[in-house]
């Protein structure tokens, strides 16, 4: 006879759930979503297509929410009967194998959505814009700040986050010097910020004739998208402007116009380009989003007198490497803050980052604040 006890286990998911419930504030949800179908049915809506597209994309994520926390109740309320089933009489094997593997699906999501709650930081909520910079390490250190960004491209693509990719500049012999990608997502910024930091790999040089072992680095920096309502004023005098032609790999034409737009911040240095809109005017007014968004960032760093809190002086070389991607002379890749670590580097950089996300977010609420 089957006897399945995971009482303890579900009592426990319940708390956590209940928990959650309280820090999302389902009542407020609910208005929250009133509100925006109020707005998503004005006639007038789509006379703005950026704010139309704001609110849409605010209700689904409402939308969404709402419709995982009233998922995850009743699937708990279902588990038990379960449990009930595989218990009565002689028992059902079925139901218990069915139990079991419905608790340990439940014990992932919740975790996961344990972690959301978590993203309560000003800017948390808010779309991001990730930069990755190859640095010490030549072609290696090209060759991997490409891989990150396929890496975080695949990311985005298994959780159905629109990517834009703003810029790419490309090394001569292979992989990139930097790229710029724009995630449009609710909460993008929370969830990438903890991606930020000094990386490092260690692999048998594909670049080097003698096959010898060789450590590169490349450095990520994650700043929030901000409002169109808090755009920082900045004075013609204070921007360079440069155009150029968009080039692809080896230097290949993409489009025959300079139409790519490079603007440079005189007082901070702060370098800004796009090349992926076709035209020099929607280039520019990206670039100058961008850079508003980065200038808002160092205005708040200021204010804060502390850099820790989002980007950080990211320095690419040996000292403050925040995670290790090592394929040789074994496999594995290990966050040196959260010590969470994997053996399957491919899985990795095939866009399987979320259980460093989750340890990243746990852990930065956890870090003393200075």
């Amino acid at each position: 006879m089957i006897e399945l006890d995971i009482s303890e286990q579900i009592a426990a998911l319940r708390a956590t759930f209940g928990d959650i419930r309280a820090v999302i504030d389902i009542d407020q949800l609910r208005t929250d979503i009133a509100d925006l179908n109020d707005q998503a049915g004005a006639p007038d809506l789509w006379d703005d297509s950026e704010h139309a597209q704001k609110v849409t994309s605010d209700l689904s994520h409402r939308q969404s929410e709402l419709a995982r926390i009233e998922s995850i109740e009743s699937r708990l309320d279902d588990l038990e009967v379960l449990v009930e089933m595989a218990n009565d009489g002689e028992g059902d094997e079925e139901s218990a194998e069915e139990a079991t593997a419905e608790l340990a699906s439940l014990q992932k999501v919740l975790g996961e959505l344990e972690v959301h709650t978590l993203l309560n930081g000003e800017f948390d909520e808010r779309p991001a814009v990730m930069t990755i910079r190859s640095g010490a390490g030549g072609v290696d250190a090209a060759d991997f700040a490409e891989m990150l960004m396929r890496m975080y491209l695949r990311w985005a693509e298994q959780h159905d986050y629109p990517v834009t990719v703003l810029d790419v500049g490309y090394a001569e012999e292979a992989g990139i010097k930097s790229a710029t990608l724009q995630i449009d997502s609710p909460y993008a910024f929370g969830t990438l910020s903890v991606e930020a930091g000094t990386h490092r790999l260690v692999r048998m040089s594909p670049f080097n004739s003698a096959g010898k072992r060789q450590t590169s680095f490349a450095a990520v920096e994650v700043v929030p998208l901000i409002e169109q309502t808090e755009l920082i004023e900045i004075p013609d005098t204070d921007i360079r402007v440069d155009v150029f032609r968009s080039s692809g790999p080896g230097g290949q034409s993409v489009n025959t116009t300079d139409s790519a737009v490079r603007i440079t911040h005189l007082p901070t240095g702060t370098v800004v380009s796009c090349q992926n809109e076709k035209s020099q005017i929607q280039n520019r007014a990206a670039a100058m989003r961008v850079l508003q968004s980065r200038l808002l960032l160092i205005q708040r760093e200021q204010e804060a007198a502390t850099k820790k809190e989002f980007a950080g002086v990211i320095t690419a070389s040996w000292g403050d490497q925040m995670r290790s991607y090592v394929l040789a002379p074994y496999q594995m890749v290990k966050d040196l803050r959260t010590n969470y670590e994997v053996n399957n580097p491919t899985q990795v950089f095939d866009g399987d980052l979320d259980g460093f996300i989750a340890a990243g977010i746990r852990w930065r609420k956890q870090a003393p604040q200075d």
